[in-house]
């Protein structure tokens, strides 16, 4: 058997594909050989160390066979497709050309006899009294005309096929799926500093601090809160305020400067507190159903301690001097990398996967990887696979801002998330290229996008300029435009004070304690908790694949939708910070079947307000500094007859 133009696959089986429970994965492979037999296919499917479930797969014409299963457990699944031939279809349709043609058929009627016969043979239990019956039926039979009938039974067909032959059959390769539980393909992070959490300026935090932070969090509908490294920062080249050279005495450094004389990757920062801190924070966290992800650096200080343990896991320069991290003309001073090619490298990889396990064992079920892009394909491909075939609800995000086909590789290898290029994307032109992008079958089987309009390392040019109206513009999109989506602390006081000239923040928090008022005049707290609960209640916009981009007849508004099922959500924003837009907004009635007559309710859900519209285009105003963006949920209005059919008899 020939099988072969398997989808979904990815690089011909080499990676698995990407599912959540509940996915339901549609495949379809072309399988056929030589001759004019019938040919069967089937689909195996198994979870975990399971099993084998057979699924029958349907003929589609020109030798093409589709089936699906449905993702039920979050644990690896593996699908094979099978190939035989099908001696009873072809007998069965040979068998009625030749009566159809006139032709006499005692011979073909005794071989189509002992297909059933082996059918019993191979069958059990009740199928197998059912075919036994059947012969017996056959050889009561007084002539060829009732032996035809007993055979060709058109009811009887199925039930020999559910005992088939498959001692001639072919199977292909076994492609992979991996499985995440639902967050990982829909999930809203926040990023916080515990050390800036304390209870007044110049104070430095602790978990006990950043866990007062939590209801806040949560209330505005986060489900992830993101710790960057909580480990003791190096004194050696600590940097100072603004990535100075020179720290002064209570210059905190940067966390991912990782090590000193109090530990590395499995120490706290003694000034964050104690283990028992930590663990009272997961608590906290959990209890108002947050998740904790931890920053995972893999990069030391030039005090951590295994610089001195292990001398052989680093590179060391002609003059006997440690290698800092450059990325030239930048310069790490405080930072040293590890030589991931050294003879020691096999006991540097398990260092490091056991340092994710260590913080697995404290609660900690998510990873934001920072720079994966600078280590090793194969380091992470191994290291997820270790992680995840122990603990496969663990997630881990890739901080990835580099090449695509690198950051498509990276998410080939198991990161379940990824950044991406959104931040730069400030165009109705480029943010329409990237989304669409993104959604294409091919990446989208293996790359999940997470919008982060800012980070610690970037401020964008569009924020600086943009101010307030820019940062609800820019969130709208993350929110809606991905299914996962990410803001780091600050975003929503709109806080755009960057470095002249720089896509960074001046006084970065890299580098310095911040105290903020979160309750201060123009916070976004109650947008961000509205976006959030829209996200929750709108099955559409928890995907990022089904999107699709409508007509708006102005360059500086982008207008898309999404729909799932009956739930249809179209959004607008104006992405021209300074200047309101007027704009005719084109609904897609045509493709969704409303007709120009007919009336539909939409509801704006950002305002709350509510319209009953009928055809397209409409006018809508978006204006930079009172709403910038919209939301509309799409229904159609039933007939007035249906309508009156289901109210209460009092309304009627």
């Amino acid at each position: 058997m020939v099988i072969e133009a398997v989808t979904p696959q990815v690089a011909e089986g080499r990676h698995p594909i990407k599912c959540v429970v509940g996915d339901a994965v549609i495949v379809e492979a072309d399988v056929f050989r030589e001759g004019h037999d019938a040919i069967a296919a089937d689909l195996l499917v198994r979870a975990g160390s399971g099993a084998w479930q057979y699924v029958p797969m349907a003929p589609l014409g020109n030798d093409r066979f589709r089936a699906s299963f449905t993702i039920a457990t979050n644990e690896p699944y593996t699908y094979v497709i099978e190939g035989r031939p099908d001696p009873w279809a072809t007998w069965r349709r040979d068998t009625q050309r030749k009566l159809t043609a006139g032709q006499t058929i005692p011979l073909e009627l005794g071989e189509g006899r002992e297909l059933v016969k082996a059918a019993a043979d191979r069958a059990s239990g009740a199928l197998a009294q059912t075919l036994a019956d059947k012969v017996a039926a056959y050889d009561r039979a007084t002539d060829d005309s009732a032996r035809a009938i007993v055979l060709l039974d058109t009811a009887f067909a199925a039930t020999v096929a559910a005992a088939p032959d498959r001692s001639l059959a072919t199977r292909s390769r076994a492609f992979r799926v991996d499985v995440d539980r639902k967050l990982g393909e829909f999930s809203a992070w926040y990023e916080l500093f515990p050390r800036s959490q304390g209870a007044q300026p110049g104070v430095h935090g602790t978990f006990a601090d950043a866990a007062k932070r939590l209801p806040a969090i949560a209330a505005m509908g986060f489900d992830i809160v993101y710790l960057p490294p909580i480990h003791p920062i190096g004194h050696a080249y600590r940097k100072g305020r603004n990535n100075a050279l020179e720290a002064g005495p209570e210059d905190p450094g940067s966390p991912w400067a990782i090590g000193n004389a109090d530990g590395g990757h499995t120490a706290i920062e003694p000034k964050l507190g104690t283990f028992d801190d930590f663990a009272a924070f997961v608590e906290t966290a959990r209890a108002n159903r947050l998740e904790v992800a931890l920053d995972y650096a893999l990069q030391c200080s030039p005090d951590h301690p295994w610089i001195a343990e292990h001398p052989e896991w680093f590179a060391f320069r002609a003059d006997g001097s440690i290698q800092y991290a450059e990325n030239p003309p930048k310069k790490y001073q405080d930072i040293v990398n590890f030589n991931w090619f050294s003879p020691a490298a096999p006991a540097l990889w398990d260092a490091l996967r056991d340092v994710v396990f260590f913080w697995i064992e404290r609660g900690v079920t998510v990873f934001r990887v920072d720079n994966p892009h600078t280590k090793p394909f194969a380091f992470w491909e191994w290291m997820i696979r270790e992680v995840r075939a122990k603990h496969p609800d663990v997630i881990f995000l890739a901080e990835a801002f580099t090449r695509p086909k690198v950051t498509y590789e990276l998410a080939k290898g198991g990161f379940t998330q990824s950044y991406t290029y959104f931040t730069w994307r400030d165009t109705k032109e480029d943010l329409t290229e990237y989304a669409l992008e993104l959604a294409e079958p091919e990446i989208a089987s293996i790359f999940r996008p997470n919008f982060w309009p800012n980070t610690p390392d970037i401020l964008s040019p569009y924020l600086q300029a943009g101010g307030r109206p820019a940062f609800i513009a820019r969130l709208v999109l993350a929110a809606t435009m991905a299914s996962n989506y990410g803001i780091y602390s600050g975003y929503e006081l709109s806080e755009n004070a960057g470095l002249p000239g720089r896509e960074e923040y001046a006084d970065s928090e890299k580098y310095e304690l911040k105290y903020r008022d979160f309750d201060a005049t123009g916070n976004l707290n109650a947008l961000i908790t509205r976006l959030n609960t829209i996200r929750r209640e709108n099955p559409a916009l928890q995907d990022w694949r089904n999107i699709e981009f409508y007509r708006a007849d102005d360059d500086s508004v982008i207008f898309f939708g999404k729909r799932t099922g009956e739930n249809l959500i179209l959004v607008a924003v104006n992405l021209d910070s300074n200047a309101a837009r007027d704009v005719l907004l084109w609904l897609p009635t045509g493709m969704y079947g409303i007709a120009d007559d007919r009336e539909y309710f939409v509801e704006e859900l950002l305002d709350r307000t509510h319209h009953v519209w009928r055809g397209s285009p409409h006018r809508w105003r978006l204006d930079p500094q009172t709403n910038p963006a919209a939301i509309f949920r799409m229904t159609v209005v039933p007939p007035i007859e249906a309508a009156v059919a289901a109210a209460p008899e009092s309304n009627a």
